[in-house]
């Protein structure tokens, strides 16, 4: 006998045919399950069986694989219109393009693709006369790879695997070790590998289970690490390896107790101190140690609920980023070396209530603090005689940021620029001349700029607040209230959605659509209140937010009522999952990635990823308070008898960040309950995890059936040939 997913794939795929009816969607079973918290609440949950932590179970597995021939099916009619998608995007693309070079310890390093592969080859060279950055990618640009030593090159890593990723690589002190940990599965537990650069030899040593943090002492053989939780994949521990001794063996430098915090690894400015950071949503706190004998780490601030800092040291001092004594927007101060405490620290740069600093950068002659003003990216050079400067921006709305400035004694700063319209641009500044240099804008090909248009707008929202929104369109659009709108948004975790350049969207401006982003409450455009109000018992200003940029845009004649999407991903698709339940007939279509939309069990369960260290965003269902309030809001837990929009929800198996199973049973139960009849098309990347497949290629063709989708539901006729 054939198995229930043959057969189901046999008749999916007899319903091809542009003439044929629709396939039907594919059911799944409901078992009873109840989901208990410990002050005794209790919730159905007929859909928890999908969940399956080593993603072996043949029924679970036989759905998504019938989820993925049902989109299969769906979308053979639209196949032409993705193919021509996908075709449009990696055209616009320079294929064997590099990254801008950078120099750092005799060496200038870059990335750069060769045409038709998905990779890239990390490489170096040798500092000399003639060389600089320019004459470096002018030598790439022609082929000319002579005097180039390649560190790594991925493609030949990644040969014959479904995924791979190269989370990090670091060079040793001496310039002749490489050490970089790479991930073949996509769950981001990463394996540290080493190399020696001069003789090509692969070390035998491989560190399993570990973050992609990596920092090498100035010794030349002993590699500091993070050690992950295996069940969690919280950082858990840092240890240190010595070179040529058992990895079983490497002793444990730090174990953090708390699982709320994650940890990272760092060299400061001067290369005088490795610094493990261990950061919460509301607090932090550095060890540090010499890194010439990093036998002892101390603490370098003591950690303190809702005090947050960052530290860097440089020129015989720290400089600290922090928000204590109630600067809500960070302030910047200095303290000597030897400081222990915080009452060691010295003002520097004053708190401003307008302005948010986001962080700094320290040089020999200047320093630079990176920060925003009405809800803006600026960049502010002070310089050592008083006198302060900012960094100028070409257009409304844009997004500006500091670039790899690797070495301090320098005259130039380095910063990248971009906006709807402008593809990413770096730049460097001389802070003595004023003479700006453009080092390198990220080719387009067949892009013009000057056909396109963005805007800044303010929507009102429903509590009166103003909310940024980043619009561009192709010239010519008339604001008449006929257009398609794709509206994106995020509003979490106190993450910035500047407006960038976005080359697949380009597709959709050519076709006569509008491309908003709403810098929605929970992000932190227009600083820490900005996120403050969108997170715990204030979430769901995120969602009416988006919601009432949307009534704005369709009033302002920006789109039709019938015609517009929304579109978000992880948190943002919390942010979907909640608008659909809240205000379903605003959209026509939801585009939904990796979307977190069963907070309150994920919630519940701390042996999941991320969890323990997000109760203070989401809050700790295990208290009575945070549990009614985020079930009220809960996108798996809200679904109702209703009508929704048609959906394009999108996970990977091996996500580590938001489970597999959170989409899969809130597809499921939503097709339980919709009464729209609207398509609901659920893929699932098996060989993936959060941030969908590797490769530069891959994740377009993902995108391109996703866009091939929305253009048809979206009722844009000219779907087949964009606009002259």
């Amino acid at each position: 006998m054939r198995s229930f997913l043959t057969l189901l794939i046999a008749a999916l795929m007899t319903t091809t045919s542009p003439a044929a009816p629709l396939p039907t969607p594919p059911d799944v079973a409901r078992k009873p399950h109840v989901v208990r918290a410990p002050h005794g609440a209790e919730r159905a949950d007929e859909y928890y069986w999908l969940r399956d932590d080593s993603r072996k179970n043949p029924e679970m597995l036989a759905y998504l694989n019938a989820e993925n021939a049902y989109v299969d099916a769906y979308m053979a009619p639209l196949k032409p219109v993705e193919d021509r998608l996908y075709d449009e995007i990696v055209g616009r693309i320079k294929q064997d393009d590099s990254s801008v070079p950078f120099r750092h310890r005799g060496w200038w390093y870059y990335s750069r693709f060769e045409a038709g592969k998905d990779y890239p080859v990390h490489a170096r060279r040798r500092d000399g006369a003639g060389v600089d950055a320019m004459a470096i990618q002018r030598a790439n640009d022609a082929g000319d790879f002579a005097g180039e030593q390649v560190l790594l090159d991925v493609n030949t890593l990644a040969a014959g695997l479904d995924y791979y990723s190269v989370g990090t690589y670091e060079v040793s002190q001496d310039n002749r070790l490489l050490a970089y940990a790479d991930d073949a599965v996509g769950r981001r537990q990463y394996v540290i590998r080493f190399r020696n650069l001069e003789t090509g030899e692969v070390y035998p040593e491989a560190i399993e289970g570990v973050s992609p943090d990596i920092v090498w002492a100035d010794d030349n053989r002993t590699v500091f690490y993070i050690e992950n939780d295996p069940e969690t994949l919280l950082t858990r521990r840092v240890k240190k390896h010595v070179l040529g001794t058992p990895v079983a063996q490497d002793a444990v430098v730090y174990e953090e107790k708390d699982d709320s915090f994650y940890m990272g690894l760092d060299r400061t400015r001067d290369d005088r101190f490795i610094c493990i950071s261990m950061s919460s949503t509301v607090s932090d706190e550095m060890r540090c140690a010499p890194a010439a004998d990093p036998a002892a780490f101390f603490v370098f601030a003591p950690r303190q609920r809702d005090v947050e800092y960052t530290a860097d040291h440089y020129d015989g001092r720290w400089v600290i980023r922090t928000n204590a004594d109630g600067a809500k927007n960070f302030k910047v101060m200095t303290a000597p070396t030897g400081a222990r405490s915080r009452k060691e620290w010295q003002a520097w740069v004053a708190h401003d209530p307008d302005v948010f600093i986001d962080g700094f950068e320290l040089f020999r002659d200047f320093d630079v603090i990176a920060e925003r003003a009405n809800g803006l990216e600026r960049l502010r050079v002070l310089k050592k005689d008083g006198t302060q400067t900012f960094v100028k921006a070409d257009e409304p709305a844009y997004s500006m940021g500091l670039a790899t400035n690797a070495e301090p004694e320098t005259d130039w700063l380095r910063y990248t620029y971009t906006s709807l319209t402008t593809p990413a641009t770096t730049y460097q500044v001389n802070q003595r001349s004023g003479e700006r240099v453009l080092l390198k804008q990220q080719p387009v090909i067949g892009y013009d700029p000057s056909r396109y248009e963005t805007e800044r707008l303010w929507a009102t929202a429903r509590d009166g607040t103003k909310i940024p929104v980043s619009v561009v369109y192709r010239k010519g659009f008339e604001k008449n209230g006929q257009a398609a709108l794709l509206q994106y948004g995020y509003g979490s975790y106190g993450a910035t959605m500047d407006p960038a350049f976005n080359l697949p969207v380009v597709s959709l401006l050519d076709r006569g659509m509008v491309y908003a982003i709403a810098h929605i409450r929970g992000g932190e455009e227009m600083g820490r209140a900005w996120y403050e109000n969108g997170k715990l018992f204030n979430k769901k200003n995120t969602f009416t937010d988006f919601i009432d940029v949307t009534d704005f845009l369709v009033k302002e004649g920006y789109a039709s009522k019938d015609r517009v999407a929304a579109y978000g991903g992880s948190a943002g698709g919390l942010l979907m999952g909640a608008i659909s339940n809240m205000a379903p007939q605003k959209y026509r279509l939801i585009l939904s990635q990796v979307p977190f939309v069963d907070v309150v069990t994920t919630m519940l369960d701390p042996t999941i990823p991320l969890t323990t260290n997000e109760y203070d965003e989401w809050g700790n269902p295990e208290k009575k308070d945070f549990y009614d309030y985020m079930l009220s809001y809960s996108p798996y837990d809200n679904l109702s008898r209703q009508a929704y929009p048609a959906m394009f929800v999108g996970t990977g198996l091996w996500d580590s960040q938001v489970q597999y199973w959170e989409p899969a049973k809130y597809v499921a139960r939503l097709r339980d309950l919709d009464t729209s009849g609207n398509p609901v098309l659920f893929r699932t990347n098996m060989d993936a995890g959060h941030g969908g497949k590797s490769g530069r290629f891959r994740r377009y063709r993902e995108l391109a059936e996703m866009y091939a989708f929305a253009l048809d539901r979206l009722g844009v006729a000219d779907a087949m040939s964009p606009a002259k």
